[in-house]
This record gives structure tokens, sequence and C-alpha cells, in this order.
């Protein structure tokens, strides 16, 4: 079994980390910095003590895979690894530097992946003397817990470097897709409107946030609304995704960030973390009551439905990736309460054109465009998974 090496002591390095040698690998998780090595190795441990008290795991195997963990301060730990993952800050030059110094001390067919999620694994990849040996292998947070991985190759990525970052994955109980290398890979960019949408509505003052939150978990069953989903990641996170990704499609309207989110974030209310967000969460705080209009209530959830079915959609025209890929990934990735493109064929492809259509006559905004895939659908009468 392949020695798994990990680039990256914070939360989502370390969550891979123990997910690697909760399934029998030998890992090594590296940090520059002392302090987040030491932080990192007591909360592995206190998570694996407390797996084993709850008895997920047995104390014998808490001990055993704590032992399967090495902590390094120095890249030259990685020279066992078969596979490396990255997982530092979002910042190119940053990665490129690591890996270029990774490089020359792995062996020539080590594979290098990176668990960007906003990034172009291809110009991480261009990096590297041998760039073939680079994918994209996207985690979310937090690892050990969330099913899906997203395995995104780089133009250069030999097929063979997919197939083992695939099967790997797979092997750790993770759900595997597979999606192209564009901006946001599936879940962040196809997810972009659970946020966006929302965030229109509340700036259009249609409604409260308290109001599209229940409008969004009363009709479409999600688990959190988009606001207290919001306040749970941390604005600084999910504003800065956004941005990125509306920055890296070259200004496309669908993604364009909102001014009030910008707001809480200048002022430092990024969600929970903070104490404040759209809610407050301080110790007497109360949660602000929804307007409970049911007239209201659909009209928001389906706009938002809508925006994400036309999305998903869309993805699929670009071939980003399979429409069985896509809704796994939303399911299994976000926890949706179903794949968006099975919902389109529930409501019907001609009502999801006329209800886009809808929007953009009411808006003439080109946030609002039908996808040409939903519109060609609707004029040959076919669905998803036919």
């Amino acid at each position: 079994m392949k020695q798994i090496g990990v680039i990256g002591a914070g939360a989502m390095g370390s969550g891979i980390a123990q997910l690697a040698a909760m399934h029998g690998h030998e890992v090594v998780l590296y940090d520059a910095y002392p302090a987040a090595i030491e932080r990192a190795k007591q909360q592995l441990q206190g998570i694996l003590n407390r797996l084993a008290e709850k008895g997920k795991i047995s104390p014998q195997d808490a001990v055993a895979i704590f032992g399967r963990l090495h902590f390094a301060t120095e890249l030259a730990a990685f020279a066992d690894s078969g596979v490396v993952i990255e997982a530092i800050v979002e910042d190119l030059d940053l990665k490129k530097g690591v890996l270029g110094d990774l490089e020359g001390i792995i062996g020539e067919d080590a594979i290098i992946a990176t668990n960007t999620s906003s990034l172009a694994v291809t110009a991480i990849a261009a990096s590297l003397k041998n760039p073939g040996r680079c994918a994209g292998m996207h985690f979310f947070n937090p690892a050990p817990v969330m099913r899906l991985v997203e395995i995104v190759p780089a133009v250069q990525t030999r097929d063979e470097v997919v197939e083992e970052l695939y099967k790997l994955g797979e092997s750790w109980g993770k759900t595997a897709v597979r999606a192209k290398d564009t901006p946001g890979f599936i879940v962040n960019r196809v997810a972009r409107p659970f946020y966006g949408e929302a965030l229109r509505i509340l700036d259009e003052g249609v409604a409260s946030a308290a109001t599209i939150d229940w409008a969004v978990t009363k009709y479409g069953e999600f688990r959190m609304g988009p606001f207290t989903l919001m306040d749970y990641i941390g604005h600084d996170v999910n504003f800065t995704v956004t941005e990125t990704v509306y920055h890296a499609f070259y200004q496309e309207p669908r993604y364009k960030p909102s001014f009030s989110q910008k707001a809480l974030v200048d002022a430092g209310m990024l969600g929970r973390k903070s104490g404040r967000g759209f809610y407050e969460y301080g110790e007497n705080a109360e949660m602000p009551e929804p307007d409970r209009n049911e007239h209201v209530g659909k009209q928001i959830f389906n706009r938002i439905l809508i925006m994400l079915i036309n999305e998903a959609a869309d993805a699929v025209f670009w071939r980003i990736a399979s429409p069985e890929d896509i809704d796994l990934a939303m399911t299994q990735g976000v926890n949706y309460p179903k794949g968006l493109l099975r919902w389109a064929n529930e409501i019907g492809i001609q009502n999801c054109v006329a209800r886009m259509d809808a929007l953009y006559d009411e808006y003439r905004e080109d946030r609002y465009r039908c996808s040409p895939l939903l519109r060609k659908m609707a004029n040959a009468s076919e669905q998803f998974f036919q």
C-alpha cells in the first residue's frame, strides 16, 4: 500500500491525512511551520480518541491509526511517498513553489495531486518538469466525513494518473467524480446560484434572509438555507470563491458577487466564527422570524431552483462533467436533496425553459439567459437520463 504524503497541516490537510491513515496507509503530514504540525498532531490524537470513546473505532485502532501518521517540517520526508496531496492556501505562486521543490525529492512514478478548489490545475501542473503526473483531487471539508471527491485532470495529465486517483478516492470510501479543469469544477460552479440568487433576491428587497432560508428549506427540503449556510462556511471563504469564479469566467454575469456580502466581509462579520453574519450568534441572540407567506415562499424557492438547474445544464453543455457525475456531486458533495438534472426532468424541460425565459423577459440581463442545452432538449422533447 502506497505511502501518502499531505502538504499543509490545516483543517483540510489534517483531514485528508486522517482519512488516508484510517484506510491503512502510512501518511506523512508536512507543514513548514512547527506550530501548525504540533497543533495538527494534538487535534488528530483528540479526534481519534473521541472516535474510540464513541465506539466508532476500537481503542486499538485509534492507536494503530495514529501510529501510521508521521509529522514533518521538511519536504525530504516525502522521498518514499507514492502520492502527495497538496492542501495549502489558494495561492498559485505558493503552490507552484512548493510543488517545484517537491518534484526533486519524490520518485519519478510518484503522483502529485492538488486539493485546489478554485485555481486552474493546468496552471499548477505547468510549473512541474513532469506535468503529466499532476491532477486535481478536490475533497470537501471535513474530508473524513464528506463523501465526494472531484478528480480533475489538467490538460497535461496522463490517463493512468486520473485512473489511479479515481481508484484511490473510491478505496477511501468516497464517491469519485471526474470534472473538467474549469473554474469551480462541478460543485463550486453549479452551487453558485444557491448563494448568488438568494443574495440577489435579498438585495432587491423581495424578502429577508430568514424568509429566503425558510422558503428553501420548506419547499426544497434543503438541510440549510443559503444565508445559514453562508454564515456557517464563513463569508470570507464564500465571497472569495464567488469572486474567483466570477473573474475566472471573465466577469460572467451569472457569478457576479453581491455588495451585501462584500460589506459583511469588509466589516469582519464573517458568520458563526465571528459571532455575526446575516444572523447574530451571541449568547442571547434570537433568530429573526421569517414571513411564512406560501405564495412568496414558493416563488423564492422556484427562482433559486431554476437558476441551479440552468447552471447544472450549462455544465453538461460545456462538457464539464457527465449528467450522472453532476447529480452525484451535488447530492454527495453539498447534500442537495436530489440531483438538479433529475429535478429538471420532474419539472419538465419545457417548463424549465419557460421559467428561465420569464426571468430574462423581466430583467433583460444575461444573468438569466437559458442554457442552450435546455432549449435544445425542450425543442426535441428530450430528458436527462433517458
